[in-house]
């Protein structure tokens, strides 16, 4: 009898975890570079004396890590690796301007400052640059506006910086009493207070900026009440050129951090750890399943 082929597994297709109550999927991982659970065990060693060799050795612990290397960000990695799961906002024709906030001081948004940043209605949203904008009170009764990044200015109308220190306004804007003040470019309405306007020079201000979407999501990492939910999870390799299959089902796994890295000319790619441990009803830590279907 001749020997039986070998039993092999060959790259990577997919990483799914689930919710380990409900069995319900949080969503899956296709763009992989890697999807592995490593068992690595150790040893007790009884020395002692003249031996220079153990005189007894017995099993320890076993750790089971599991590593995923990822190059593609899904609401549930927030949730499972970093404790809070993104508001995710599906399609928006109108695109959205926050509620601007005073930052240092408190002359800008006040009756005596600006009542709100709202979209030109009609004309805006299609000018409206994705961002982080400051407004900066130039004078008792001017501002100037600046952007945390140039990567939009081409939506639209294109703009461009005034200066160094990210300013986009090429002079001041004067602010009066209930009065709109349009930043055209960037399909910006500031509006005046109810009272005469009277900014403190330096005082600051700022607000976000979405521009109509198709898809959005939004996330706050690092809140104390942040929960880091145990997940069970199912590897599988690539099928192979025999059409065999390999399924690893982590049955509970726990997983905290995920890193963000952006890199010249390169695909973000992160590397997140999790580690798998005992499930008391399943008497196992892992599942594994291998088939060679037979059509």
């Amino acid at each position: 009898m001749a020997l039986s082929n070998i039993r092999y597994a060959f790259g990577v297709h997919s990483f799914a975890p689930y919710n380990r109550s409900t069995g319900e999927f949080y969503g899956i991982a296709r763009v992989l570079g890697g999807s592995s659970v490593s068992l690595s065990g150790s040893l007790v060693k009884l020395e002692g004396g003249s031996s220079k060799y153990p005189w007894a050795v017995e099993d320890s612990t076993i750790s089971a890590e599991v590593s995923l290397k990822v190059k593609q960000y899904e609401d549930f990695m927030f949730e499972l690796f970093l404790g809070k799961a993104p508001t995710a906002v599906g399609v928006d024709a109108a695109g959205v301007v926050s509620a601007v906030t005073d930052k240092f001081g408190t002359s800008v948004v006040a009756a005596t400052g600006l009542a709100s940043v709202v979209v030109i209605p009609t004309t805006g949203a299609a000018n409206l640059k994705f961002g982080k904008y400051t407004i900066k009170a130039a004078s008792a009764s001017t501002i100037d506006v600046y952007v945390s990044s140039n990567i939009d200015f081409a939506r639209g109308t294109d703009a461009d910086y005034e200066s160094d220190l990210l300013k986009v306004t090429s002079s001041p804007l004067s602010i009066s009493t209930g009065a709109n003040t349009d930043v055209a470019a960037f399909g910006l309405r500031f509006t005046g207070g109810a009272s005469a306007t009277a900014f403190t020079v330096g005082d600051t201000a700022t607000f976000e900026v979405l521009p109509p979407s198709s898809k959005s999501m939004s996330v706050s990492i690092g809140a104390t009440s942040d929960v880091f939910p145990e997940f069970g999870a199912i590897m599988y390799a690539k099928k192979a050129g025999d059409l065999s299959m390999w399924e690893i089902d982590a049955l509970r796994c726990k997983g905290v951090g995920m890193p963000l890295g952006l890199e010249e000319n390169k695909f973000s790619e992160a590397e997140i750890k999790a580690e798998a441990f005992f499930d008391s009803a399943a008497n196992a830590v892992l599942k594994l399943r291998h088939i060679i279907p037979s059509s």
